[in-house]
């Protein structure tokens, strides 16, 4: 899947959807149902959840896969002679 984003203002309405989803989620799912004290500690529980997100969510529209996996599959795909470095 490759996203385009346009950077002359036709269309960036679609680019803005997807943005507006994750911090959506992002709000309702991590968010408002914790009551940090610190920035430090928002940070880490905001970083915890968008490893969750990324790695172990199951998107619908993914097919029930993480985005991690789907990213990683196109990759060896794409690249099958170059070994690619993965980064945990």
């Amino acid at each position: 899947m490759v996203v385009r984003i346009s950077m002359d203002g036709k269309w960036r309405f679609l680019d803005n959807i997807f943005v507006e989803r994750l911090w959506r989620t992002l709000k309702y799912e991590c968010v408002y149902l914790h009551a940090w004290e610190t920035g430090s500690q928002a940070r880490a529980g905001i970083r915890k959840w968008m490893d969750f997100y990324n790695q172990k969510r199951p998107h619908t529209s993914l097919g029930g896969k993480p985005p991690a996996v789907i990213y990683w599959q196109a990759i060896d795909q794409n690249q099958p002679d170059q070994q690619v470095q993965r980064v945990a």
